[in-house]
């Protein structure tokens, strides 16, 4: 059977420390944020993931951003080597994690840079942000790693946002859903929705019609509901700050076998 894990990260004790390029810097409530991201892990539990923490990095004010240390295709893990200096030492712990799980591991190296939230998947294809913090020598060698086996890499613009799923992620269908501010070439992918909020185009796909979504867009909440899906909503607000949404958070496994 396919499996439902969801790699998480406790925030650490720096996590108000941690980087902003696109938003001007606010004060952090670390206790608020480590409760919020109590409730986050708690909401991928109550809808059937199997929640696996990473050893804790609390020198590294960004490690709770999961996503941005791996990315996966199939039961391949992709080793990240993040854009900014600074997060480097995140990858460790997260090689760690897969490498129990049995997954099979990957590398980008030196010149390359690429950060987890810049790649989205929609079926086999895997959309990569190339901006601030992924370079073409990143996007070259997660090609190398992906299309072997099946993956149909698309090159997508990132100016606007820190990374490719700040500013877009897609629906159980496919559809890719955006606030279009804040998106370069919306005609790049086959079907897209405007969102009317920035937070509203996050969305995390927990099985079935139900999407995990910020509180911070509520009139996204109803326009998924209208829709016909089933949203759950979580307050990730101390997270916002740090420009983080509700998928950098947690890496969603899917396709791991026993």
């Amino acid at each position: 059977m396919p499996s439902k894990k969801a790699l998480i990260r406790r925030p650490g004790p720096r996590l108000a420390e941690g980087l902003v390029t696109h938003v001007e810097r606010e004060d952090v409530d670390v206790d608020l944020a480590v409760e919020q991201w109590e409730a986050y892990a708690q909401a991928l539990r109550a809808h059937g993931w199997e929640t696996v923490e990473v050893e804790p990095a609390d020198d590294c004010p960004d490690a709770v951003f999961v996503e941005d240390a791996v990315v996966m295709f199939r039961n391949v893990a992709l080793i990240t080597r993040p854009g900014a200096e600074s997060r480097r030492a995140e990858t460790a712990g997260v090689e760690e994690a897969v490498a129990r799980l049995g997954c099979s591991v990957n590398w980008i190296w030196e010149p390359g840079t690429l950060d987890g939230g810049d790649v989205l998947k929609v079926g086999d294809t895997v959309y990569v942000g190339r901006g601030g913090r992924t370079n073409a020598a990143g996007v070259q060698q997660l090609r190398a790693a992906f299309e072997p086996l099946g993956a149909r890499v698309v090159v997508v613009p990132v100016s606007r946002v820190l990374h490719l799923k700040s500013a877009v992620t897609a629906l159980p269908d496919g559809t890719v859903i955006g606030h279009i501010p804040k998106v370069d070439r919306p005609s790049l992918f086959p079907r897209f929705l405007s969102v009317p909020e920035e937070s509203g185009a996050h969305v995390v796909l927990l099985g079935g019609d139900r999407l995990l979504l910020a509180a911070s867009a509520p009139r996204t909440a109803e326009l998924l509901t209208d829709l016909g899906f089933g949203v759950v909503v979580v307050d990730i607000g101390e997270f916002e700050k740090l420009e983080g949404c509700v998928t950098c958070l947690s890496v969603r496994m899917r396709e791991l076998y026993a």
